[in-house]
């Protein structure tokens, strides 16, 4: 037999949600995969378990270096797109030192947005 519950833990409401056939089998599935006891227990699990979610909140500072990143991957981007279309432009197109040190420069610089990125991260 269940231990009583005290009123404030009671699981009196409900909410209804409208899913297709494919969405409520799949919500089956992955019930009965995630070895839960029913579809809420699932959905509870999913939307309110805060220890999967990872919440990162920013000063100015790294708002703006952020930002400052985001312009730089654009001009990498831009970058390595010029290259590629003179490399297909032409048949018989040697990859010279400039392109080489172009394609140096961009690779330095997605490292360093990384390394940035992966210390916000932790």
């Amino acid at each position: 037999m269940r231990p009583k519950l005290p009123d404030s833990e009671k699981r009196k409401d409900m909410i209804i949600i409208r899913v297709s056939k494919d969405e409520k089998i799949r919500l089956k599935s992955l019930t009965k995969r995630g070895k839960y006891g029913c579809m809420s227990d699932l959905i509870r699990t999913k939307v309110f378990n805060e220890s999967h979610r990872k919440i990162i909140s920013l000063d100015e500072e790294a708002n703006a270096q952020l930002k400052n990143l985001d312009y730089e991957l654009n001009k990498i981007g831009v970058n390595l797109n010029q290259l590629s279309k003179r490399i297909n432009s032409f048949a018989g197109y040697n990859m010279g030192d400039n392109d080489r040190q172009l394609l140096r420069q961009a690779f330095d610089m997605m490292r360093n947005c990384l390394i940035v990125l992966q210390n916000y991260l932790h």
